[in-house]
């Protein structure tokens, strides 16, 4: 299943896989079926499950302090989910939160490390996952202290789009449903400077939000926006 506009966006960790190595992947676990609000790993728990997502899409979030949350990344279909506790067999750093309806698998340690052993295309790309998530997160810390929120907001739309946009006629319908809040948190800012931004996005006529829906109208003009050249990787 390929998601989103572009190729070379990010890939869901199933695509990644041969047909025979996501087979044999796809037979370990148990399947499991959550709804919108449901918890599938709670930060601090000592569970060491992989999870892979074959509907639906979840949320990352972590606890900074008290009970101030922030949203660190969105997981799709074909994603995977505790891939550092699997196996680092730490406490998980993170929670996950259905977005809506969801089909899961549960990966035992037990299981997950034969696999890994008997299958290096699987770790690789395991690795090629975090290798991934921990260059987004490098390039999200410099962007913090060099850009303008309307160019770091810019620049997670371009990258929602590409990695989870939908065509529709003339614009791209970003599958993710966001609120102000954890566009905020994405990119290192405050709420009300957040809705400016967007505010000034919808007056340029780059996108239209609306019931929790964002549609970019000019991706072109957006990446110019967002300061870019070449697609976000």
């Amino acid at each position: 299943m390929t998601h989103g506009l572009n190729p070379g966006a990010r890939a869901p960790f199933l695509d990644m896989l041969s047909d025979e190595a996501r087979k044999a992947f796809t037979q370990l676990g148990s399947r499991r079926r959550y709804a919108a609000g449901d918890v599938l790993i709670n930060e601090g728990d000592q569970a060491q499950e992989l999870i892979v997502l074959h509907e639906g899409l979840v949320k990352v979030t972590g606890q900074l302090d008290g009970d101030r949350v922030s949203l660190m990344d969105i997981r799709v279909t074909g994603d995977v989910v505790g891939e550092l506790a699997a196996m680092d067999l730490g406490t998980r750093s993170a929670t996950v939160t259905a977005c809506g309806d969801v089909v899961a698998t549960l990966i035992t340690g037990a299981e997950l490390s034969p696999l890994l052993y008997a299958n290096p295309e699987v770790l690789l790309a395991l690795n090629r996952v975090l290798c991934g998530r921990m260059r987004r997160s490098d390039r999200r810390r410099l962007e913090f202290g060099e850009y303008p929120v309307l160019v770091r907001l810019a620049r997670v739309l371009v990258e929602m789009a590409t990695s989870y946009g939908r065509r529709e006629r003339n614009s791209v319908r970003i599958d993710v449903n966001l609120t102000q809040s954890e566009f905020a948190a994405l990119i290192g800012s405050r709420t009300n400077t957040v809705h400016k931004a967007l505010t000034r996005l919808r007056e340029d006529e780059l996108i239209t939000t609306g019931c929790r829906q964002t549609y970019v109208r000019d991706l072109a003009r957006l990446r110019k926006v967002a300061r870019l050249s070449v697609p976000v990787a």
